[in-house]
């Protein structure tokens, strides 16, 4: 075994819970459909050939090879015609030994597009999803109460049932029996009242544990449970096939840990903390522990991230190559940040932005950052990021904006310069925009942001309103919010 002692380590009883293609699941449901066995994708604008697929049910993944995010383009089959996406097979298939793709068979194309055919293609609905989410939140707290249930996402939960196992089940004595069952009893409820498929990992010992369950065995498990302990470490941790499928390693962390040699978890399990530590730092310490099974967290430790920069990025629904329909778009987007900055009373002293070219065009994307004396005045934000993008834009189709700022401080830490406090007319005018700032903000923190707005939001290119009918970036309730 590793390098612990489980004897010593504490145990609580955790379940981790999952709603098997959730977005999918839910429009399923609604549409009086078996989420199990219909063919059914979310996907946003899915008018063009950007479409983000959002969510896929488990057939849908199935016929078509897709996990659950990706692009319309990237389908084998054209969202809009349903007809076979032949460009797709040329640029993605394996070619001969004389350098050419082959066509693809025929059974192939007629069974990618019989399966297209059959196939529903929805917009997101986010406003139903986070009802569906509140509902299932509601449906958790009657097995334990809702402080020991810590919501990981949108579709994902971590409960304590460590007082719930007794009360439930009072004359079991095999915990591991009772969290199976308990775990039943919550796939029976969730199903019977809303019609959706939970899947649930399951340890008698910590979070971490009942997350690589769900996430490595319950997934592939027939009744959707998969539970692993401490005793079960060697069998289920150290045997998962891929370095990425474990709970913290993403692809520069398993490459990273492959130049030490470490080629599977075991490896990363025994390998010398010390050294580990060395190289990796703190994070390397902890790698080792969750190789062995050890994670010190709870569902109650709070998840509090000190913010230090505001973003806000977005997927144009079309290309963009008319400079002014660009920068008002990006205007809108400074505008929001700067709104958050003085809601959150914080000042950038750095400013972000970047503009993504469209999938035809070859130019590499344009980013800039400057540092910026703090601010969150909405024309000082708007007028370095035109100013920036003026210098840096040289033609082409854009799909992709993103605006940030960086390095916030605390309102009282705001310093005037000499000549803010010398210059009475340059201060008197900043004082009125800011008190134009403040009424304006106060209207729409009690009437919604898009209850004032400036003339432009009416003209072509303008994404706010649309925006303001959205939630995550995506439709609150199927609509996409069109010019």
């Amino acid at each position: 075994m590793g390098l612990f002692d489980y004897s010593k380590e504490p145990r609580r009883d955790i379940l981790f819970m999952d709603i098997k293609s959730n977005y999918a699941s839910i429009e399923c449901v609604l549409m009086g459909l078996d989420p199990m066995k219909v063919s059914l994708c979310v996907m946003s604008h899915a008018d063009n050939s950007a479409g983000l697929i959002l969510a896929a049910s488990p057939t849908f993944k199935q016929v078509f090879g897709k996990s659950n995010v990706g692009r319309s383009r990237d389908l084998p089959f054209h969202a809009e015609t349903r007809k076979f996406n032949y460009k797709r097979w040329y640029d993605t298939a394996t070619p001969n030994i004389f350098g050419q793709v082959p066509p693809p068979d025929k059974a192939y194309v007629d069974f990618i597009e019989e399966w297209a055919k059959n196939t529903y293609i929805v917009p997101p609905q986010m406003s139903i999803y986070i009802e569906k989410n509140v509902e299932i939140n509601q449906i958790l707290a009657t097995f334990t109460s809702m402080s020991e249930v810590h919501t990981y996402s949108i579709d994902e939960s971590f409960l304590d049932v460590t007082e719930s196992l007794d009360y439930f089940f009072p004359t079991i004595l095999d915990r591991g029996i009772k969290i199976d069952l308990l775990a039943q009893k919550i796939q029976r409820k969730i199903f019977r009242q809303t019609g959706l498929y939970a899947t649930m990992g399951m340890s008698n010992c910590n979070p971490l544990l009942a997350k690589l369950a769900m996430d490595n065995y319950a997934k592939k498990s027939f009744n959707m449970r998969s539970l692993i302990n401490y005793e079960d470490v060697a069998d289920k941790l150290w045997t998962i096939p891929e370095m990425t499928d474990f709970w913290g390693i993403g692809k520069r962390t398993a490459a990273k840990l492959k130049t030490l040699g470490i080629r599977n978890i075991k490896d990363l399990a025994n390998y010398d903390p010390d050294r580990l530590k060395q190289i990796m730092g703190v994070m390397g310490v902890q790698l080792i522990a969750h190789a062995n099974g050890i994670d010190e967290t709870t569902v109650h430790d709070p998840n509090i991230k000190k913010s230090t920069s505001y973003s806000n990025n977005q997927t144009l629904h079309r290309d963009y190559d008319d400079q002014t329909e660009i920068e008002t778009v990006l205007k809108e987007m400074g505008e929001q940040i700067a709104v958050r900055l003085r809601k959150s009373k914080k000042f950038a002293t750095s400013i972000s932005f970047y503009v993504g070219f469209s999938f035809m065009e070859t130019q590499p994307t344009i980013k800039s950052t400057k540092k910026i004396d703090p601010t969150n005045h909405t024309q000082d934000i708007q007028n370095l990021i035109t100013r920036e993008f003026r210098k840096l834009y040289h033609g082409g189709k854009i799909r992709r904006l993103g605006v940030s700022a960086n390095d916030l401080t605390e309102v009282n830490v705001k310093q005037l310069s000499f000549f803010d406090v010398t210059d009475n007319l340059e201060c008197s005018a900043k004082l009125k925009e800011e008190k134009i700032q403040d009424s304006v903000d106060m209207i729409r923190n009690n009437y919604r942001f898009a209850s004032v707005q400036k003339a432009t939001a009416l003209t072509k290119g303008s994404r706010v309103i649309a925006r303001t009918n959205m939630i995550g970036g995506h439709s609150a309730g199927g609509y996409e919010g069109l010019d």
